[in-house]
């Protein structure tokens, strides 16, 4: 595989073009608006100078990197050599089932079609497909160009021969794989979305302040990250989408998100994406400052 088309140029698609592209690999990166690409790119330039400061990478190599990515607002055009397509839309079941039936139909027939979804079910996505064995999750972590971990999630029909070729792609990305099962949530959300949610039960019923919470996470669990700050980090509006997954995927109550999850969600506020989540955050300021409305 030679050719990586990457549909979505956010927070995760422009990391995930970043390190393929770091790599060695030709990138097609698609998006609807070129000012989103310009966003992108722009962000992968950045990123690449971080690494260019930190002795990583040199000037040369941060050059032949963004030469290596292509951007497209048509699908068509973005898809049409790719060897592998990796899927970075919005957590969206009806979206992701519409664009892999696009995908399917425009990719060649060789083509593996992977999605970087973080909760939704590889089966359900490879059935909009005339190619279920050839469809498989690639779960990236963020940032991704920092973390190691990729989930690889086999579908029902995802092929034996599909899977070892993406374990071995991602082990040549310098990531660390790990097979799992197609079960709502995968490993990793099924067991931090409950915990995330459990936290913010913490709150809504007064046990304790946002610091409070994510002060006992950092330094008793030695978490880097409380769950709360964590939660505004992956962005609120993805958590309630995974936990609407896990809840209805499983048909348990303990899944449920909490309902002050979901009014933040529905006020609009998302987290860091929006500015405020159970903390505000101020553009080019890193002090960590607890949103006026859960200040005591």
């Amino acid at each position: 595989m030679k050719n990586i088309t990457v549909i979505g140029s956010g927070t995760m698609g422009n990391g995930i073009a970043h390190v393929f592209a770091q790599n060695g690999f030709e990138i097609s990166l698609v998006d609807l608006k070129e000012e989103f690409l310009k966003k992108a790119m722009a962000t992968i330039d950045k990123n690449l100078d971080r690494q260019v400061g930190k002795g990583i990478l040199t000037l040369e190599q941060k050059e032949d990197t963004l030469g290596r990515i292509t951007t497209f607002t048509h699908l068509d055009e973005g898809v049409k050599s790719a060897d592998l397509v990796v899927e970075a839309a919005t957590e969206n079941m009806s979206i992701k089932l519409d664009l892999f039936k696009k995908i399917d139909y425009l990719a060649p027939k060789s083509a593996i079609l992977a999605s970087n979804t973080s909760s939704i079910s590889i089966t359900k996505i490879a059935s909009a497909t005339q190619r279920p064995t050839q469809v498989i999750g690639m779960h990236f972590m963020n940032p991704v160009p920092v973390m190691k971990l990729i989930e690889v999630i086999r579908g029902y029909a995802t092929s034996d021969e599909v899977t070892q070729n993406i374990m071995k792609l991602s082990e040549g990305l310098g990531k660390v794989p790990v097979e799992v099962n197609d079960y709502p949530g995968f490993v990793a959300n099924r067991i931090l979305m409950p915990m995330i949610n459990e936290a913010i039960y913490t709150l809504f019923e007064g046990v304790a302040g946002v610091a409070e919470i994510d002060t006992v996470m950092k330094l008793g669990m030695a978490h880097p990250m409380g769950p709360l700050q964590l939660a505004d980090f992956i962005g609120l509006d993805v958590c309630l989408s995974i936990l609407k997954v896990l809840h209805d995927g499983f048909g348990n109550p303990k899944y449920a998100p909490c309902p002050l999850l979901i009014n933040m969600v529905e006020a609009g506020y998302k987290g860091v994406k929006t500015g405020e989540g159970f903390y505000h955050y101020t553009p080019g300021s890193k002090d960590l400052q607890v949103a006026a409305r859960f200040k005591k």
